[in-house]
């Protein structure tokens, strides 16, 4: 008999070879999991089946892991690795029998307890013939190709028509150490082992397909029968004096417009074309922290992805790169912009949904969203959306828009019984598609509507565009936040109506505050942004090719020494490997003389590059702040340093959205500036070392904070020069003075003349209380007036010049 099935394993193994191909997770499970192909493994699988030991067998060779066809020596006894917690159904009848893993489980924990083996390997393999999340109604086809545990004839065509989508992941292997050090009956333990092992495939697949999808009938059926839509459907015959069937029908078209129709042969078909498409456009795509999400999954929590948003990229890289771990795609909250053809079809069948920009005037359409989204997180689906609303013209993080994630949590206000979890995303490109058009936007031209004319003129633009970087940020429990920051939010939860308590909307605002500062986090360098950083500050954005690589190798060595956050990604290559990389990306150009070689940006990239430079500026926001003290005083103190810091640091967190400042920050960048030889330091003493070279390096990272101080100047001159301001008018005056600044100083920076962000920082003032207001208007405080001395001692002279002229000019004609 052992030898039959071990020539029908053979058998099926010389098939699976042929029919299947398989995309195994992680990418290298010894590594990852650090297991020791020496030590006994085995492997607990949910269904007892030739062609899963066959193609887990062939994952194994690939992986360097023992194959789990041979038997495994554990003390006197030789046991199957192959540990089956399921048998497949009979071909006629429905109860199969039960396996021998309850039997094979006793033998492990025997042999386990009787020779103390503490390096036994039970590994749990999650093995799925493609991602066919299957519907709640079957149909045909579900009946022939979609079964989790089917007949032996039935899987046959599981692997004749999936088999080239089989799906493997091996998880973390199981502590069989903490069961038997457990003070519980022996006999009772290879049923927990068991237990343990269906709830985590249970979870596992939940992860890799998503639940069950019911046909969109049953959808939009199920949603207007529910509680809210259908007072809001009596509301909407109501007010428009129509009939309850009209009512009714005007709902079904927004359901019609809104909901997503997800496909997994759809998403199938577009990580075929967009695995092409990367190739095409990028050298690669870095993804960092996936282990996060993955430990989420683990839990059983629900996932709500809140990306930065600087490209129409964004929706496809961050939906493949999840699908590539192994997850379902999400659901994507989608502006309806992109709702044109034939775009919007294959979105919506890739899961997006499509919001409108404004709810305002119409209830049906509020309560029809509403509803449609509690329905995704009731059921369980992963949802993506963007904090921001929309792509960033700038570069920099925009103020977080609250109505969706408040949405979110009244959804959660419906007693959903599984945590929720926010996972930020740090999405970055050394070239953005549209940054030209950006551009055009900034200087006051209207945005162009998407269209099937602007798809085929980007298909026809594809060109190399360097790296990608995908960075997920820690994630945020929103149950653990809403028990520290509002103890009684279980009391305001209903199980239909949408509620909306008082405490919702300023426990929104700060929650999407924090959103933002996880995604700032996980910022990633690249080449293109640290050339930015560095050849913006200098004339004509050049710089000779020695002192490029050597202020590219003291940002390197800042960043990764004493970075503003662990979990910032740098590059690991040279500054000359960096350099090498970027110049094939055509936005350089590189002059040479009889004095060697000098690196330019292209003058058409000149304006461009500040975008770059925005998406990292943050993290070097107080080391450039400390580097332009030193630079300007020579000597100074610790003491000094760190009472400048804490006057600019709230500003600056509020601008670049920062988390708290960090007591050791200051101490670590001073101590990398005194290895890298720019300064000394003797107690609280800080020397400069004076040599040109280091004058030039903390110069340049100086210089990098200039326009940001200059348009702090700028709103702070008029508020002290004046004995107070209206809010209007220091909003209008602050950016008649930018503009002129910039004209007579040669800034180009679109974002230095942008009303929104001198608008956003005038209200940061009022926030953080450096500015009051009084019967003549917007006074400004003592704090206010010392920031405005250190301004002072910070600019270069002919811009503090130009500042003050202005400034008291228009506060005398005034």
């Amino acid at each position: 008999m052992r030898f039959f099935n071990y020539c029908l394993n053979m058998l099926t193994l010389g098939v699976s070879r042929l029919l299947v191909r398989s995309k195994i997770l992680p990418q290298n499970p010894t590594e990852q999991y650090e297991l020791n192909p020496n030590n006994p493994t085995l492997y607990i699988v949910r269904l007892n089946s030739r062609f899963d030991l066959a193609a887990l067998a062939i994952a194994c060779k690939k992986s360097g892991l023992p194959s789990p066809i041979e038997a495994q020596v554990l003390g006197n006894e030789q046991l199957e690795r192959f540990i089956a917690i399921k048998n497949p159904a009979p071909l006629f009848g429905d109860k199969a029998k039960p396996t021998k893993a309850l039997e094979q489980g006793k033998h492990v924990i025997e042999q386990l307890i009787k020779t103390g083996h503490k390096h036994v390997q039970v590994v749990p393999v999650t093995i799925l013939w493609g991602r066919d999340p299957g519907k709640e109604k079957p149909g045909f086809r579900t009946l022939i190709t979609h079964s989790l545990t089917p007949s032996w004839f039935r899987k046959f065509f599981v692997v004749l028509f999936s088999g080239r989508d089989n799906f493997i992941r091996f998880s973390q292997p199981l502590d069989l150490s903490l069961l038997v050090n457990e003070k519980a009956d022996v006999n009772e333990l290879p049923q927990k082992l068991l237990r343990v092992a269906r709830v985590h495939f249970k979870r596992q697949k939940l992860a890799a397909t998503g639940p069950k999808m019911p046909s969109r009938e049953q959808l939009f059926n199920s949603l207007l029968a529910s509680p809210t839509i259908k007072k809001a459907i009596q509301d909407e015959a109501k007010t428009k004096n129509i009939s309850q069937d009209e009512a009714r029908q005007n709902a079904l078209k927004l359901l019609d417009e809104i909901a997503a129709n997800y496909s997994e042969a759809m998403i199938r078909v577009a990580e075929r074309a967009l695995t092409w498409l990367w190739n095409k456009l990028y050298n690669g795509i870095d993804i960092k922290y996936t282990e996060q999400i993955h430990e989420l999954t683990n839990k059983g929590h629900e996932i709500i992805y809140m990306p930065c948003h600087r490209s129409h990229m964004d929706y496809l890289l961050l939906t493949y790169s999840i699908y590539h771990e192994g997850l379902v795609p999400p659901h994507i909250a989608a502006g309806i912009n992109l709702n044109f053809f034939p775009a919007g079809g294959i979105f919506r069948r890739s899961g997006a949904f499509f919001i409108r920009r404004s709810f305002a005037g119409n209830k049906l359409y509020s309560a029809v969203f509403k509803e449609y989204l509690s329905q995704l997180f009731i059921k369980g689906y992963s949802v993506k959306f963007y904090t921001e609303g929309g792509r960033s013209r700038t570069g920099r993080l925009l103020p977080p828009k609250t109505g969706m994630l408040a949405m979110t949590l009244q959804a959660m206000l419906r007693g959903i019984d599984r945590p929720v979890s926010i996972v930020p995303v740090y999405i970055g490109y050394e070239h953005v598609m549209e940054i030209n058009t950006y551009l055009k936007e900034l200087a006051g031209k209207d945005k162009k509507g998407e269209s099937i004319l602007g798809i085929f003129k980007a298909v026809k633009n594809l060109k190399n565009y360097g790296r990608g970087n995908l960075n997920f940020g820690d994630p945020i429990s929103i149950n653990q936040y809403l028990n520290d920051n509002q103890a009684d939010w279980r009391d305001s939860i209903h199980p239909t109506d949408v509620q909306k308590p008082q405490w919702l909307g300023p426990q929104v605002a700060a929650l999407a505050d924090q959103v933002m500062v996880k995604i700032n986090n996980v910022a990633a360098l690249n080449a293109v942004n640290l050339l930015a950083m560095i050849l913006l500050v200098n004339d004509k954005q050049a710089l000779s090719k020695p002192k490029l690589l050597a202020q590219l190798d003291f940002y390197l060595q800042l960043q990764r020494n004493a970075s503003y956050s662990a979990k910032v990604t740098a590059p690991q290559d040279t500054p000359e490997q960096l350099l090498k990389h970027a110049l094939k990306l055509n936005k350089f150009d590189v002059i040479s003389d009889e004095f060697g070689e000098i690196i330019a940006i292209n003058d058409k990239e000149k304006i461009l590059f500040n975008y770059y430079r925005n998406n990292i500026l943050h993290l070097f926001a107080v080391p450039s702040l400390i580097a332009l003290h030193i630079f300007k005083s020579h000597k100074t103190t610790v003491t000094q340093c760190q009472q400048l810091v804490s006057a600019f640091y709230p500003l600056f967190a509020k601008e670049w959205f920062l988390h708290e400042l960090d007591e050791h920050y200051i101490t670590r960048i001073l101590a990398n500036f005194t290895d890298q030889n720019l300064i000394e330091i003797a107690g609280d003493e800080i020397h400069i070392t004076n040599t040109n070279d280091c004058l030039a390096k903390l110069e340049m990272l100086g210089r990098s904070l200039s326009f940001t101080l200059q348009r702090y100047a700028i709103v702070i001159g008029f508020i002290q020069t004046s004995d107070g301001i209206d809010k209007a008018e220091l909003e209008r005056e602050s950016q008649v003075l930018a503009e002129r600044l910039g004209t007579l100083h040669g800034i180009k920076t679109p974002e230095f003349f942008d009303q929104k962000v001198l608008v956003n920082f005038i209200e940061s003032l009022r926030s953080q209380g450096l500015i009051n207001e009084c019967d003549k208007g917007l006074v400004g405080s003592t704090a206010l007036c010392e920031i405005y001395m250190h301004l002072k001692t910070l600019l270069p002279a002919r811009i503090w010049q130009s500042i003050t002229d202005i400034v008291q000019g228009q506060c005398n004609n005034s």
